[in-house]
């Protein structure tokens, strides 16, 4: 299955101009079987979901980005934001609580140089890339961010095969032409966020770039 786990929809993400029907019919017509609701620090009523969901006969699914003092996490299987969730230690322990799990949004923020002399000061960055302490707390990082460049994307490879962590692609769509540029591709079939978070536990996806290769 191809999900997308990174989306954003309006109003409830200031900087996206997609309604979440424009989202999930542009998305289906990409050829991805579901997507991920991933709203900045809002958390979407299940039963608005599930009747997204039964409308548009699609997979739909909750889930949240949550800003930290140690960049952006995705988060799948939490319902509330609780005070402190901007420190990735107290998200944590939240996310553990309620059987979740966490995937580090588009690592190379903020991290990869952008001038680089030699491969030394490239793995210099990677190195302080990799000592971020909210990585402990993900089961992967997001390896495909559609937002960012070919470079950018790279980074966040390498620092994957770094730190032995699995990847993610999430599309982090904004706007209509974010659609269907990367997605996570998983074994099994997924019906609920239950068995999303299983899957991405067991490490059982991986990481697809739909612009360059065909969708099935």
């Amino acid at each position: 299955m191809l999900i997308d786990l990174h989306t954003h929809t309006r109003p409830l993400s200031w900087d996206s101009d997609l309604t979440a029907d424009e989202l999930i019919e542009r998305s289906r017509a990409a050829g991805l079987d579901g997507i991920v609701l991933t709203d900045h620090d809002f958390f979407w009523d299940i039963e608005q979901v599930r009747a997204l969901a039964r409308r548009h006969n699609y997979l739909v699914l909750p889930g949240v980005e949550i800003n930290t003092e140690d960049g952006h996490i995705l988060v799948y299987g939490i319902d509330r934001y609780v005070f402190g969730m901007h420190r990735s230690h107290v998200l944590a322990e939240n996310v553990a609580q309620a059987g979740g799990v966490m995937v580090a949004a588009h690592p190379y923020r903020r991290r990869m140089p952008w001038h680089v002399r030699d491969e030394r000061d490239y793995e210099e960055a990677l190195l302080r890339a990799s000592r971020n302490p909210a990585y402990r707390y993900c089961a992967a990082l997001e390896k495909i961010n559609g937002h960012g460049t070919v470079k950018e994307n790279a980074f966040s490879a390498r620092l994957c095969d770094l730190m032995g962590m699995a990847g993610t692609a999430g599309s982090d769509s904004h706007t209509r032409s974010d659609i269907g540029r990367c997605a996570t591709y998983f074994d099994r079939r997924i019906e609920d966020i239950y068995g999303l978070i299983e899957e991405l536990k067991a490490g059982r996806f991986h990481a697809v770039d739909l612009a360059a290769q065909p969708v099935r």
